[in-house]
């Protein structure tokens, strides 16, 4: 919710699973939220980073690796090979 000057009032703002779009609710303690940071082409960190968050739905089934890196390969984090 926002107020007449624009700015976001709410206590809490869900976040969505980055793998499969599903609202991580403030109950689930297996969620997690990885930064990925962007590096130049001499591999140095530049300072800004991508966020993901994954919920513990996709941590139980055990997929949350390939969830992350096939999320990183849409998104071009990671060099083609």
């Amino acid at each position: 919710m926002q107020n007449d000057r624009k700015e976001i009032v709410d206590l809490y703002i869900p976040r969505k699973c980055s793998a499969t779009n599903r609202i991580i609710n403030a109950k689930d303690h297996a969620a997690v939220q990885i930064n990925v940071g962007q590096v130049n082409e001499q591999g140095v960190y530049t300072g800004s980073f991508t966020t993901l968050a994954v919920c513990g739905f996709v941590r139980g089934k055990g997929l949350s690796d390939d969830a992350v890196y096939r999320i990183c390969n849409e998104r071009s984090l990671v060099p083609k090979e």
